[in-house]
C-alpha cells in the first residue's frame, strides 16, 4: 500500500521528541519521566493488564494514548461496562481501566428494568414503582368514573311505555295481522303496590336493596366475565340495575360497553332517585308474561283483580313470573319450548319458586310464619287473555312463527315484544281456512256434547300440512279458537301416534336390514339382511316377542311380552299366521311390526324416525318392543314433515314457518332450506308404495282422493285415547290427530280420556274421523293442481322368512274362524306335502310359537301373565297385554 495511504506505525516510545526528552533526563519537562520510574508503589499497577511486574508503556500524546487503549481493549465500549467485569482480578480486581465506568448512571423516569441490579433483581419492580402505578390506576378509574357519571342521565321509566307492532304476512305477501307490540301497561303509584309484593321481590332478587348503592360489584364482575368468555350474559343485576335496564329498551344488547354504561346510570339513579320510586318504577316496567308490562297489568292478566288487592301468595307467584314467564306461567308456553315449557313442568317450577320466595320472606323478617302457612299451593290463575285479533287460527299461527324465530334465529322474545318487525310466514291463507272448515264440518256432524256428555266433551283435533319440496308449513289446525283454547294442537301435545310409527320401522328394515338370526355370539353377528316388503312375519295375536338372542322379551315384572293386535285378531294362515310386510301394514298388524322392530334393533328404528324428521326428545320408551307401534308423541307438524321425507324420495327438510323477517334497516332473517338424504330413494319409494296399499285397499280407504295417488297410514292407540291419519301426495303431506283431553289449566293432573262411544262410534280409529278430515281438506287444498304420480320403486332387499307355509288343517273350528281377520289373508302357496316346522321358518321365534297355536288365537302353553290394566289406561309399564303404557293398536 502507498505511503500516502497508510502511515508507518509509530514506535511505542512516543516518537523522536519523546526519545529526546527521555535521553536528556531533565526533570523540568512536562512529562519528565514515565510512571514507575520513581520506584514508588503508587506508580505501578502491580499485576496490571500488561502482566505482573511489567512497566506501562509510554505514549507520545493523548491521541496516541487513545489509539493504544483501543488496540488493547480498553476503548469506549469497554470503558462503559461495569468495573471489574472480565478482569483477571475478579469482579473487583484491578484489571479494568477506569475510563467512563467511573461516571454515575443517568437517571430514568421509570427505573425498569432496574439499573445497577443484576439477574432477577433487575426485573423485580421497586416499591416506589408499584406504589406509583397503583395510585395512577386508581386515579384513572376515578377520572373515568367521574366522566362517566357526568355524561349519563337518569332515564324516565314512563318513556318506555310505547312499543311497535309486528306485522305478520301470509305466504302470498298479504297482511295477516299486526300484533305483538301492544303496551299492556298501567302505571300505579308506590302506595298502590302491596307491601308483600315489594318484599317478595326484595327477598328473591336483591335482599340488600334498601341499603345498597344500586350495584353489586361481585355480581357485575361475574356477569362481565361471563360475557367475555361467552357464558350467560344475564345476572349480576340489582333491582336498581333492572330498573335501569327496563327504562332503556332502546339498548338491550348484551355487551360489556352497555353493562358499564348501565353501572354508571345505576349509580346516578341510586344517588338521585328515592328507593320508593326505584321500586315502583321497576314493578311498573317489568315484564310478567302474557303481554303484561307492570304489576297492574300482570294482576289483571293472571288474577283479574287490581294489584292493590293481591295477597302474599299471589305476590310471591308474580315475583316468580319475573324470572321468565315462558317457564313459569302455569298455562305453559309450548310454542316456544314444547318439551320444557309444558303445563305440568311450568306449574311445578312456579310452585317451587313461589314457596321459596315465601320462605325467604319469613327468613328476612318480611312475613310472619302464620301468614306464610296459608299459601302452600298455586293460586287460582286465570286462563290467558288474548288479543281479539288473534282469534280463530291466527293466534296459533302467530305463536308458531314467534316460537320458530326465538328458537332458530338471533331474534329474542324481548326483541319481538318490543316490535317493529315485518314477519313473512309460510302459511297459505286458503289452505288454513280449508283445514279449519274440514275439521268444523266433521265436528258439527258428529260431535255433540249435549247429546253425549260422557263421550263427546273435551274432543280435540289437531292438524298440519307441509310442503315436501321445501319443508314450509302451509297450514295448521291448533284448536277451535286461539283465544279460548290455548294449547296448539298442531304443536307438541303429548298425544301418542300409534301405528303411524310403523313406516319408520319398515324404512329401518330396508335401510339397515335385520340382524343375523343366529344371534350376537355367532361369527356372522355383524351381518344384516336388507328386508323386502315381501318378507313374511307372524300376524298371530298375543305373539311372544323375542329379542336378538332369541329369548322371549320380559318386562320389569319378569312377565313374558305377548303382543296383541287390534281387536285381538290374528292375521295370516294358521298355524304360522305368516303375513308379508305389505299386508301387515295394510291391516296394521302389530305383532308383525313389533317383531320386525326387534329384529332390526330398536336403536335403528329410533334412528330412522329421527332421520325422517321426528324430534329425538319426543320419542319415548325406545327400549321397549311397543316403541315400534307408536307410544311416542311427536307433534302433528313433525309427523307431517317426517312423512314428507318419504314423499320426496328420502330427502328430509325440517318444517319451518317463517320465510323472511325485515325491520326498518332491512332484512334481519332469511330462511335457507337445508336438505339431507335421510333415506336412499329405493328405501323411501318402497315405503311409499307400501303405504299406497293402505289407502287403496286397507285401513285408510276413507282418505282416497279423486284421480290422485295417496300414501298414508292410520294410527289408533291402546285405550282408544287418540287416533291419527297421516298421508301425502307428491305435493303435500298432512297429518290429522283426534283425542280427548281435559284442557282445564287449573287441574294438576290433566289426562287423556278414552274415546269409546265418541261421536256415536263404538271406537274411534284413524280410519274414521281423522281420515275423513284429511280427505275433505286435501281435496280442496289440491284443487287446480295437476295430479302427480309417485316414483316407481326399485326392487329392494331379500324376502326374509321366505319358506312355504304348512298346509292348514281342513277342518276349522268356529272359534278359530272368529280369531282370524275378516279381511282376505295374503295369498300363500300351500305345497304338499307340508314341510316340518323347522323348515318353514328362518327365525327361531317363527317356529316356537307356530307349534303352540290354538283356538284361543295363538296363546302358548306357557302361563299367561296376569293383566291388571286390561282397559288400556296407559298407566302401567310393560304389562302382559302389549307393553309400555299398554302398547298401541292399529
Amino acid at each position: 500500500m502507498s505511503e500516502h495511504r497508510r502511515k508507518p506505525q509509530q514506535p511505542q516510545g512516543g516518537g523522536h521528541a519523546a526519545a529526546r526528552r527521555g535521553q536528556s533526563g531533565s526533570p523540568s519537562g512536562r512529562r519528565a519521566a514515565p510512571r514507575g520510574a520513581t520506584g514508588s508503589p503508587s506508580d505501578s499497577y502491580g499485576s496490571g493488564f500488561y502482566g505482573s511486574g511489567g512497566e506501562e508503556p509510554t505514549y507520545g500524546g493523548r491521541a496516541e494514548a487513545r489509539r493504544a487503549a483501543q488496540r488493547s481493549g480498553g476503548g469506549r465500549r469497554r470503558a462503559a461496562e461495569p468495573t471489574g467485569r472480565r478482569g483477571p482480578g475478579g469482579p473487583n480486581g484491578p484489571g479494568r481501566g477506569r475510563g467512563r465506568s467511573a461516571l454515575p448512571a443517568k437517571k430514568r423516569f421509570i427505573d425498569y428494568p432496574r439499573a445497577g441490579k443484576q439477574g432477577l433483581q433487575r426485573w423485580v419492580p421497586s416499591w416506589k414503582l408499584v406504589t406509583g402505578l397503583f395510585l395512577g390506576f386508581i386515579g384513572s378509574l376515578v377520572a373515568v368514573a367521574g366522566v362517566g357519571y357526568a355524561m349519563v342521565s337518569v332515564p324516565n321509566i314512563a318513556d318506555t311505555a310505547e312499543a311497535q307492532n309486528n306485522v305478520y304476512y301470509w305466504s302470498d305477501g298479504t297482511e295477516m295481522v299486526a300484533t305483538g307490540g301492544e303496551a299492556n301497561r298501567q302505571i300505579i303509584n308506590y302506595a298502590s303496590i302491596p307491601e308483600a309484593m315489594r318484599y317478595a321481590v326484595i327477598s328473591q332478587e336483591n335482599k340488600t336493596f334498601e341499603t345498597d348503592r344500586g350495584i353489586d360489584p361481585k355480581g357485575i364482575a361475574r356477569a362481565v366475565f361471563n360475557m367475555a368468555t361467552g357464558g350467560d350474559t344475564q345476572g349480576g343485576s340489582t333491582i336498581t340495575q333492572q330498573y335501569v335496564k327496563n327504562a332503556r329498551l332502546d339498548d338491550q344488547s348484551q355487551t360489556v360497553t352497555r353493562k358499564f354504561k348501565e353501572i354508571f346510570i345505576s349509580i346516578k339513579v341510586n344517588t338521585t332517585v328515592p328507593k320508593d320510586e326505584i321500586m315502583a318504577g321497576y314493578l311498573n316496567s317489568a315484564y310478567y308474561g302474557r303481554n303484561a308490562y307492570g304489576l297492574q297489568a300482570a294482576s289483571r292478566a293472571y288474577f283479574n283483580k287490581d294489584a292493590a288487592k293481591l295477597n302474599p301468595g299471589e305476590c310471591a307467584f308474580l315475583s316468580a313470573m319475573l324470572k321468565g314467564a315462558t317457564y313459569y306461567d302455569p298455562a305453559g308456553a309450548t310454542n316456544v319450548d314444547p318439551v320444557e315449557a309444558t303445563v305440568s313442568k311450568n306449574r311445578k317450577r312456579a310452585l317451587i319458586q313461589m314457596q321459596d320466595t315465601l320462605d325467604k320472606m319469613v327468613e328476612y323478617g318480611h312475613l310472619s310464619p302464620t301468614v306464610r302457612a296459608k299459601y302452600t299451593e298455586l293460586p287460582d290463575v286465570k286462563n290467558p287473555r288474548s288479543n281479539t285479533a288473534l282469534s280463530g287460527q291466527i293466534g296459533y299461527l302467530v305463536d308458531l312463527a314467534k316460537g320458530y324465530l326465538v328458537n332458530n334465529t338471533d331474534i329474542t322474545a324481548e326483541a319481538l315484544q318490543q316490535g317493529g318487525y315485518s314477519i313473512y310466514t309460510t302459511f297459505d291463507k286458503k289452505k288454513v281456512n280449508e283445514l279449519e272448515d274440514a275439521v268444523r264440518k266433521v265436528r258439527k256432524a258428529n260431535i255433540d256434547p249435549k247429546k253425549r256428555p260422557d263421550t263427546d266433551t273435551h274432543v280435540q283435533f289437531g292438524g298440519a300440512s307441509v310442503d315436501p319440496a321445501t319443508g314450509a308449513i302451509r297450514a295448521v289446525y291448533g284448536g277451535e279458537d286461539a283465544t279460548k283454547h290455548f294449547t296448539n294442537n298442531a304443536d307438541y301435545t303429548g298425544v301418542q301416534i300409534g301405528s303411524t310409527m310403523k313406516p319408520f320401522v319398515l324404512a329401518a328394515a330396508m335401510k339397515w336390514g335385520v340382524r343375523n338370526p343366529e344371534g350376537p355370539d355367532s361369527q356372522a353377528q355383524d351381518e344384516r339382511t336388507v328386508v323386502s316388503p315381501k318378507s313374511l312375519y307372524s300376524g298371530q295375536n298375543k305373539l311372544k316377542i323375542k329379542d336378538y338372542r332369541g329369548d322371549v322379551w320380559r318386562n320389569e315384572k319378569d312377565e313374558e311380552w305377548l303382543q296383541t293386535n287390534d281387536g285381538n285378531e290374528s292375521y295370516g294362515a294358521p298355524p304360522n299366521y305368516r303375513i308379508d310386510l305389505r299386508e301387515a301394514m295394510r291391516e296394521s298388524v302389530n305383532s308383525a311390526y313389533v317383531q320386525l322392530g326387534m329384529d332390526v334393533g330398536l336403536d335403528k328404528v329410533k334412528e330412522s324416525a329421527v332421520d325422517a324428521g321426528i324430534k329425538k326428545d319426543s320419542l319415548t320408551g325406545t327400549s321397549f318392543p311397543s316403541f315400534s307401534i307408536g307410544i311416542s308423541a311427536p307433534s302433528a307438524i313433525r309427523m307431517a314433515g317426517a312423512y314428507a321425507t318419504f314423499a320426496s324420495s328420502g330427502e328430509q327438510r325440517d318444517p319451518f314457518s317463517v320465510a323472511k323477517v325485515t325491520d326498518k334497516d332491512g332484512t334481519v332473517y332469511s330462511h335457507k332450506t337445508q336438505t339431507k338424504q335421510a333415506f336412499e330413494s329405493p328405501v323411501a319409494d318402497n315405503v311409499t308404495d307400501v303405504l299406497k296399499t293402505v289407502v287403496d285397499r286397507g285401513t285408510g280407504t276413507n282418505a282416497q282422493l279423486t284421480g290422485r295417488e295417496v300414501a298414508g297410514k292410520t294410527g289408533t292407540t291402546d285405550g282408544n285415547k287418540s287416533a291419527w291419519f297421516v298421508g301425502y301426495t307428491p305435493q303435500l303431506s298432512t297429518s290429522i290427530s283426534m283425542f280427548r283431553y281435559d284442557d282445564d289449566e287449573t287441574k294438576k293432573n290433566r289426562t287423556f280420556l278414552k274415546m269409546f262411544g265418541t261421536g256415536g262410534q263404538k271406537k274411534i280409529h284413524g280410519a274414521s274421523f281423522p281420515a275423513q278430515i284429511w280427505h275433505d281438506y286435501m281435496e280442496r287444498a289440491l284443487k287446480g293442481e295437476p295430479a302427480e304420480p309417485f316414483p316407481v320403486p326399485e326392487p329392494i332387499g331379500e324376502i326374509v322368512n321366505d319358506a312355504p307355509t304348512p298346509t292348514p288343517t281342513p277342518t276349522v273350528s268356529e272359534s278359530e274362524e272368529a280369531s282370524t281377520s275378516p279381511t282376505p289373508t295374503p295369498s300363500v302357496t300351500l305345497p304338499s306335502p307340508s314341510p316340518s316346522a323347522s323348515e318353514s321358518c328362518r327365525f327361531s321365534w317363527q317356529c316356537d310359537d307356530a307349534s303352540s297355536g290354538g283356538t284361543d288365537g295363538g296363546v302358548t302353553s306357557s302361563p299367561t301373565p296376569s293383566v291388571t290394566d286390561t282397559s288400556g289406561s296407559g298407566n302401567s309399564r310393560g304389562n302382559g297385554n302389549g307393553g309400555l303404557f299398554g302398547g298401541s293398536t292399529g
